[in-house]
């Protein structure tokens, strides 16, 4: 009854389920390795001493900047050049903006660190930025890992008037300055006159958040496809079965087995002769 199995249609079939599965359980696996990798990552940050409370130490010991070093203190010098105004940033649910300043650090070949030096309430349309300190500075702050399209409060739309940028980036920053950029940024601990400094914010995929339960959905979602292939294969080996069993015992003849196998609705005998008698009693129905 099951030697349809072996037929080229079912080993095609059969090759997809054989293959569909395993990757199924891959890929819910591989979810499921994520979330408990933010798990521990979480449990690591809570555990750890708090970054802020640290001892600063020259921003060169924490570069690049991973979820170790991120919200560490980092103590650099230069002198302040370019100043820009990043709009759209809210703090203590109420908008504003950062006033960035561009650190010449002494080190590095004169590259430029980005610095928060604080956040301003109001309208940024129509203001300026405060002067920056002259001379020889060292500025001390949390150290962040360049923003992206996915933090918080991100205008990666474009078209912001001069003076102003979108977001806190080496790759956005280098095409306005004519030195390099540190792929990194402080927020300046010390609040200066009319600014609030700007706290500093948990680095991407330390923490338990929207991401990481999608992570745990998605493991979900992955071991019900490898449970829905598997029962549509027992359904459809049950069918077939069904019907060699039908053709077998001169239940359906052969084209009505290959109409069954291809998902046409068939009647059987009984029914056909039911239509023919009511089409002949149609036709004989007198019409006036």
């Amino acid at each position: 009854m099951y030697r349809f199995l072996l037929t080229p249609r079912w080993w095609g079939i059969n090759l997809f389920v054989v293959l569909a599965i395993p990757f199924c359980i891959f890929m819910g696996s591989w979810q499921l390795g994520r979330f408990e990798d933010r798990v521990d990552s979480h449990r690591s940050a809570e555990a750890a001493p708090d970054p802020s409370k640290q001892a600063p130490v020259p921003l060169a010991e924490l570069l690049p900047v991973s979820t170790e070093t991120s919200g560490r203190q980092a103590k650099v010098s230069g002198r302040y050049a370019e100043q820009f105004l990043v709009p759209g940033r809210v703090l203590d649910e109420k908008d504003g903006y950062y006033v960035l300043a561009m650190l010449k650090t002494d080190g590095g070949g004169g590259k430029g660190l980005p610095v928060v030096r604080g956040w301003v309430a109001g309208d940024v349309r129509g203001a300026t930025p405060p002067p920056a300190p002259t001379g020889e500075v060292t500025v001390t702050g949390a150290l962040q890992a360049s923003e992206n399209s996915q933090t918080d409060g991100v205008d990666n739309s474009g078209g912001l008037p001069a003076g102003q940028v979108g977001m806190i980036s080496s790759s956005t920053l280098v095409n306005l300055v004519p030195y390099g950029v540190y792929d990194a940024w402080i927020t300046q601990s010390a609040s200066e006159s009319g600014m609030k400094a700007v706290p500093a914010v948990a680095p991407q995929g330390s923490g338990l958040d929207l991401k990481a339960f999608q992570n745990l959905g998605y493991t979900g979602e992955w071991f019900v496809f490898a449970g829905f292939v598997l029962f549509m294969w027992f359904r459809l080996v049950r069918r077939e079965a069904e019907t060699a069993r039908d053709l077998a015992w001169g239940i359906l003849t052969e084209e009505e087995a290959a109409e069954a196998e291809s998902g046409t609705a068939v009647a059987g005998p009984a029914a056909e002769e039911e239509a023919e008698g009511a089409g002949q009693g149609a036709s004989s129905t007198p019409v006036r």
